[in-house]
């Protein structure tokens, strides 16, 4: 994925990621992994269940040094089992 984001941010920098997937116990726990493998450090995530509990959202705001840590998340996160959308 080769984006303009490269060019609109300066690093170190704070950048937020929202995951929604099927509402799942393990969803969380595969989401901070894969941060965790990527951009280690100590994240806070934020869980909100929809309307009907069908789905989930985790929210995450990460440190990222470089591009290449958060092409590769969005890449990844978007693999996980039951994931609907990464933003």
């Amino acid at each position: 994925m080769k984006t303009n984001l490269e060019h609109l941010l300066e690093f170190p920098c704070d950048f937020p990621f929202k995951i929604m997937g099927v509402a799942s116990p393990a969803l969380v726990d595969n989401v901070m992994a894969i941060v965790q493998k990527h951009v280690p450090g100590d994240y806070q995530p934020i869980v909100k269940p929809s309307g009907k509990g069908n789905y989930q959202s985790v929210s995450v705001m990460i440190r990222a040094t470089k591009i290449e840590e958060i092409e590769m998340l969005y890449e990844e996160l978007g693999a996980i089992e039951g994931v609907k959308l990464v933003l």
